[in-house]
């Protein structure tokens, strides 16, 4: 079994900044990607930020200058540093995890935390 925990949202003042956490924990083998996602009311889930195992860095064209997503590999832990906050980062937050778990080490799934609401006010 695998757990991803988020931790780290809030409500914050637009200009502001919050840092998000989220520990991979389980029975886990490796991690070959770990990312945020978010979803505002009424919308689609979109991808935020993912990093690979080689450091990889990927961005949602709305957030690039303005957040960095980094991971602590022996903690299995990824962050998602968010500066320069606008009402529109308003959204839960999940935390998403591409791993091999020991129960089925050649085969990578989708794993996801439970969300994080970040509330950004104008």
């Amino acid at each position: 079994q695998v757990h991803l925990a988020e931790s780290g949202g809030g409500l914050v003042q637009a200009g502001g900044s919050l840092r998000l956490s989220c520990v991979a924990s389980g029975s886990i083998f490796s991690i070959d990607a770990m990312g945020w996602y978010r979803q505002a009311p009424g919308k689609q889930r979109e991808m935020v930020a993912v990093i690979t195992s080689g450091a990889y860095r990927n961005y949602a064209d709305s957030v690039k200058g303005r957040f960095t997503i980094s991971r602590d590999n022996a903690k299995n832990t990824v962050y998602l540093q968010m500066n320069s906050l606008n009402p529109e980062d308003t959204a839960v937050y999940y935390c998403n995890g591409k791993i091999r778990p020991m129960s089925g080490k050649f085969s990578v799934n989708d794993y996801w935390g439970q969300g994080t609401q970040v509330t950004v006010s104008s």
